[in-house]
């Protein structure tokens, strides 16, 4: 599971240096990581993660290249979460 935790941090890495990408999505990003980093149960931290990032994915102003980004992270978390 660490490998697939690293494999979805670089991706928000990514996000996170790409300035085309609107401040908030780049804060929502930030805070789901610290979460997916955090303590506790792997499960309830990729939940938490998702909860934060969903809302932001349908956020207009997002190019497409990001959006379609943060689908594969979330469909990452979500199969972390599943497990």
């Amino acid at each position: 599971m660490e490998k697939e935790i690293t494999e979805i941090v670089e991706m928000i890495d990514a996000l996170l240096e790409d300035f085309s990408v609107p401040r908030n999505v780049r804060r929502a990003l930030e805070e789901a990581k610290n979460r997916l980093l955090g303590a506790g149960e792997l499960s309830v931290r990729a939940s938490a993660a998702v909860y934060i990032i969903e809302p932001v994915s349908e956020d207009v102003n997002l190019p497409a290249h990001a959006r379609t980004q943060l689908w594969a992270i979330l469909s990452a978390l979500e199969g972390i979460k599943n497990d």
